[in-house]
């Protein structure tokens, strides 16, 4: 059977993830917070986005699941944004892209480089894994239906 990316779009997920995530600033905004930054004066101050956008793409970012606003502790009439488990696994593309900025012109690291915190060395590029970690190139790729996907073979623990 082949691959009909017409047909696919109608149901293809990165329509709706970019539309998730809006623009540049949320994108920016989603790197604060991966960097540590959950106050609204410090994605501010850190951005120097206009407080409408901010409230804007921050409200946003809440509305779609990738960050959550909730009460600080110590004081509760001050609020905090985290990123929830759907925003912590857009990390591995955020980074994907950066690292594709970095290679062609876009940025380089001459301030920051994203590191391994146990031996402090430069992490690697994200690069697209087999299932048995083999690194793919895109024409190692093929697209298929979900019903031609060949079944993984069970693992002894978990044949049932």
């Amino acid at each position: 059977m082949t691959h009909n990316l017409a047909q696919d779009l109608e149901n293809c997920a990165l329509p709706s993830a970019l539309e998730m995530m809006g623009e540049r600033w949320s994108f920016l905004l989603l790197r604060g917070a991966l960097s540590g930054i959950r106050h609204f004066e410090e994605f501010q101050s850190t951005l120097g986005i206009a407080r409408n956008i901010l409230a804007n793409r921050l409200a946003r970012l809440v509305e779609n699941g990738i960050m959550v606003r909730q009460p600080m502790q110590c004081d509760r009439r001050k609020v905090e944004y985290r990123l929830t488990d759907k925003g912590l696994e857009l990390a591995p593309a955020m980074i994907a892209l950066r690292q594709w900025g970095e290679k062609w012109g876009c940025g380089t690291p001459r301030c920051q480089v994203l590191a391994d915190k146990r031996d402090r060395q430069p992490i690697r590029r994200i690069a697209i894994q087999a299932h048995d970690g083999r690194t793919l190139d895109l024409a190692d790729l093929i697209w298929l239906c979900v019903d031609e996907v060949t079944p993984m073979a069970q693992e002894p623990s978990q044949a049932a």
